[in-house]
């Protein structure tokens, strides 16, 4: 369990990097509503990507099922459809920019300073959309495939071109917001040929017939799974981005200060998800081999890992959170906002443990028609949380947050059994 989550923690806590570098170095900048823009357009960008994580997990579970299985075959066709899947989506969501973009910065409601400079930012990053997708289909090949360490020399690599390139194009530069979205859409592109090429060294094919790629039975299975990830994975950003909105409605020194609280709390939840991603490799192998004493044996300890993380992990985010938020902005009033929540956005990893190790579970084992009924429910609770609590302004977002992350490891952990006992029943 070690030796595969580690590597994928520090894969992890790389991922949210991208992210983390565009903010802090706009946020040197000293102007709040630049560090909002930033907020406000990787939202927007993010939510159309993140949407399409279907391809990370997806790929990941179904590589780890046919490790499990021995099935070479399986695996090939897992990464050619997944390939196929992401370079045509990510053409369409460039060739769909123009309205997406303007749905989204509407949606979100931020100043019109805070979107005019948002605009900048989106129009350029929006062009990484198919590096990023590969790179989706790269990262959970290698996971699912054993291969951790992999998936973590290909984030820090990512990580270290887009800060060298940020801190080129926005401080020496001087291209501003635009800089940055060049910055990360380089660094994506690199990445994502690095490890295309890289399937090729590890003796991994990936190319297919156009029958055995649009084969009915297997094709139809992953197209039902991406679905089913994709409506959760779309109820999982429908929650977050409504967090950012109701935030942005607030004023922009409350969103540039639950920016960066949420980059904190995203730190922490990618460090907290390697152990459910561990899991979710070894719970697929499992199923592919089925073998339910090692399925039950990796939950049991992805478990105690995702608790004990989750502790410390609270612990040092409210012991170190206000270090961060003065080095991340120069502006005293988001330093002074964010500070007042920094309590709740600490509680985040300690309170989200059971979510994120039942998600990994859940995807290795394909449960992905429960797994999407399940987080429906918990965002059901988490909109009626905000609006119980809308009287208690940025508060009032970090606790309704906090109630949304309880639910879904609640209601996870009450269909766990029955879901366990079907999968290896008879």
């Amino acid at each position: 369990m070690l030796a595969l989550a580690v590597p994928v923690t520090l894969a992890n806590i790389a991922t949210p990097l991208l992210g983390l570098v565009d903010s802090t170095v706009v946020g040197r900048l000293g102007e709040a509503h630049l560090l909002a823009a930033v907020a406000t357009a990787a939202t927007v960008v993010n939510f159309v990507f993140w949407l399409m994580g279907f391809l990370r997990m997806g790929t990941a579970a179904l590589v780890a099922q046919a490790k499990g299985a021995g099935d070479e075959r399986a695996r090939r066709l897992a990464l050619a459809r997944a390939l196929t899947l992401a370079l045509g989506l990510g053409l369409a969501m460039i060739a769909l920019s123009r309205p997406l973009g303007d749905l989204g910065f509407w949606l979100m409601g931020a100043s019109e300073r805070v979107t005019i400079a948002a605009r900048v930012y989106f129009d350029v990053r929006v062009w990484s959309a198919p590096f990023a997708l590969i790179n989706y289909v790269v990262l959970g090949a290698l996971l699912g495939g054993g291969r951790a360490t992999l998936g973590l020399v290909m984030q820090a690599g990512l990580n270290l071109i887009n800060a060298a390139l940020a801190i080129l194009f926005v401080m020496v530069f001087q291209w501003g917001l635009a800089g940055a979205a060049w910055a990360t859409l380089l660094a994506e592109a690199l990445t994502a040929a690095a490890g295309v090429f890289g399937f090729r060294l590890l003796g991994w094919g990936f190319t297919a017939s156009r029958e055995d790629l649009f084969e009915r039975a297997g094709f139809m299975r992953m197209l039902a799974m991406n679905r089913d990830i994709m409506i959760r994975t779309a109820a999982l950003l429908i929650a977050f981005s409504t967090f950012t909105a109701m935030g942005a409605r607030m004023g922009d020194v409350t969103l540039a200060a639950n920016a960066v609280l949420m980059t904190l709390f995203t730190l922490l939840a990618y460090g907290l998800d390697g152990f459910a991603t561990a899991a979710e490799q070894m719970a697929g192998q499992s199923i592919g081999a089925r073998d339910e004493a090692g399925f039950r044996a990796s939950v049991r300890l992805a478990g105690l890992f995702c608790f004990g993380l989750g502790g410390l992990g609270a612990l040092a985010a409210y012991a170190g959170g206000g270090a961060l938020i003065d080095f991340m902005t120069t502006s005293e009033a988001t330093r002074v906002a964010a500070k007042d929540n920094l309590i709740y956005a600490a509680l985040t990893p300690l309170l989200g443990a059971p979510a994120f190790l039942y998600d990994g579970v859940f995807i290795g084992a394909t449960w992905t028609r429960a797994m999407r009924s399940l987080m429906l429910a918990a965002l059901a609770i988490f909109l009626a949380a905000l609006l119980a609590l809308k009287g208690f302004g940025a508060t009032g977002l970090w606790i309704a947050l906090l109630i949304f992350l309880a639910a879904r490891g609640a209601l996870q952990a009450w269909r766990f059994p029955v879901l366990t006992r079907r999968a290896f029943a008879g």
